[in-house]
């Protein structure tokens, strides 16, 4: 990417394949940049970019006993420094660092202990972010919609009732879930749909995604799931970049986002911390 004429680069490495779970899951990761830019908003791109991220991932569902991130910028790149994060060059910066984050979080999913399908979900329309991605969580984390997925069955109650008690208060009568182009329900009720289009959607999705990944990671088309819809409000969350999870009843994927930590500097070279 270019910041005011000036090449930058980011790049990052994280490992961890179980207790893949929020908040930030057991795992390790680093970031490295060579963008120059004030420590205090680095250290606020690398919290947002891991609440948008490594927190918004699960595999088999059981908490982090420890985890970190890490994120370092040298300065070396020898553009302007980056002093606000709602510059143009700052907002240019945190997207790069935030599809870098949840790329490396995709592919821990991927990556899950048993794990053979990766799985997105969205909900939209609720009344904060936060609600948004506690109810995809919800989703994601349900053993019951990832056995149904796995299975290729577009049980749309078993989402809806994940969606119902994930504890975000919301109108039922406005909930709708959406199985890629096949809407499944509609203002809190059923609707017709054609089951069989629906389920090999399932089917072809997730053996396509499989094939991809494993030949061209950064390639792959990962699995769409459902998308949980609220008429009110708005907002999106969830497992937006690919929920990836894997459990013990078949694989299946979900995507998460994270916390923030604390931030030191050593010399020109900031160096930020997240963990949970």
């Amino acid at each position: 990417m270019t910041l005011g004429g000036k090449e930058v680069n980011l790049g990052g490495m994280c490992k961890g394949s179980g207790m893949i779970h929020p908040n930030m899951a057991t795992m390790l990761g680093v970031v490295t940049c060579d963008a120059s830019v004030d420590a205090e908003v680095w250290q606020g791109m690398v919290k947002r970019a891991s609440v948008a991220s490594f927190n918004q991932i699960t595999v088999d569902g059981d908490t982090s006993t420890n985890d970190c991130v890490i994120g370092l910028a040298s300065g070396l790149a020898g553009n302007a420094t980056v002093t606000d994060a709602g510059s143009a060059d700052g907002k240019k910066l945190e997207g790069a660092l935030t599809a870098l984050l949840q790329g490396l979080a995709k592919s821990i999913a991927w990556d899950g202990e048993g794990a053979t399908c990766l799985i997105e979900v969205q909900a939209v329309g609720a009344k904060t972010d936060a609600d948004a991605r506690q109810v995809a969580r919800s989703v994601t984390g349900s053993s019951l919609a990832k056995s149904a997925i796995f299975g290729g069955d577009p049980n749309w109650g078993r989402i809806a009732a994940a969606a119902g008690y994930s504890g975000v208060a919301f109108d039922q009568s406005n909930l709708g879930v959406r199985l890629g182009e096949q809407q499944l329900m509609e203002k809190g009720q059923p609707i017709p749909f054609d089951k069989a289009a629906a389920s090999k959607y399932l089917k072809v999705c997730g053996e396509s995604a499989s094939r991809m990944w494993k030949s061209h990671p950064q390639e792959a088309k990962y699995l769409e799931v459902e998308e949980v819809t609220q008429a009110e409000g708005a907002g999106l969350g969830g497992c937006q970049f690919s929920q990836p999870r894997a459990d013990s009843c078949g694989p299946v994927r979900l995507s998460s986002r994270l916390h923030a930590g604390s931030c030191a500097t050593f010399g020109p070279m900031h160096v930020c911390a997240s963990s949970s």
